[in-house]
């Protein structure tokens, strides 16, 4: 005879209550939600169950109280681990969001003396340059920016980015041997501003990576990402 399943504490019903609104649109990022004591009214139970609630959400940066005004829906900041390479779309898919992207440019290039200098090539050596927006629920969080050795991947052009993300190719085709990168704050040009639907006054977290395939330089991408809706995150 299997055991009674026990419901969840109170609290944690407040709590998946507020998160449910909150991931429905119910509340968006800005809006105040109920007071405690009005929570604590809906729910029939103590001020103090609420307000542990509450209090776990802010800790998780879901919510932010501000003494005196009030309890609001935090702005969301996106999160990209940096120890392993990973697809965005796959990233997005783990936090259980919606994936899709907007392919603006997919070119064939020959390489100008800067870029053959970066690959470790002759000038002229023929690459490929590719530039996708990358959203999170229909919000952009990502301008990926990424130049491609077509001696490593020659079938590049050939594929259909709305259906895969490049890095989901590339992982396939061109096993990673090795990978720099640095991350710097800077402010967007206009044109990734405008992609991003940002200002081009907000700064953006923007990561730099170089990866190295079959002994040479396979990709150059610089990833764009809104300063106030993404953070980066990694361990060992």
């Amino acid at each position: 005879m299997s055991k009674p399943t026990q419901a969840a504490p109170a609290f944690q019903i407040i709590k998946d209550y507020l998160l449910k609104e909150i991931q429905t649109g119910t509340w968006k990022e800005g809006d105040a939600i109920p007071s405690e004591a009005m929570l604590a009214e809906q729910f029939s139970v103590s001020r103090m169950t609420v307000n542990r609630a509450v209090r776990e959400l802010t800790s998780e940066q879901i919510l932010n109280r501000i003494q005196g005004s009030g309890t609001y829906v935090a702005q969301q900041k996106y999160q990209a681990t940096l120890v392993e390479i990973k697809s965005i779309a796959e990233e997005i898919r783990s936090r259980g969001h919606i994936h899709r992207s907007e392919l603006h440019e997919l070119s064939d290039n020959v390489a100008s003396e800067l870029l053959a200098q970066q690959f470790q090539v002759m000038p002229g050596h023929r690459l490929f340059h590719s530039v996708i927006v990358h959203f999170e629920n229909d919000v952009a969080i990502q301008v990926e920016d990424r130049w491609i050795n077509s001696a490593v991947t020659p079938d590049y052009l050939e594929q259909d980015f709305s259906r895969m993300t490049p890095n989901e190719y590339l992982v396939a085709v061109a096993p990673l041997q090795g990978v720099d990168y640095s991350i710097e704050a800077v402010l967007p040009t206009k044109t990734v501003a405008e992609m991003l639907h940002i200002s081009s006054k907000e700064a953006c977290l923007v990561l730099h990576r170089k990866t190295r395939s079959q002994g040479k330089i396979a990709t150059i991408v610089t990833m764009w990402h809104p300063g106030k809706r993404y953070q980066f995150a990694g361990s060992f």
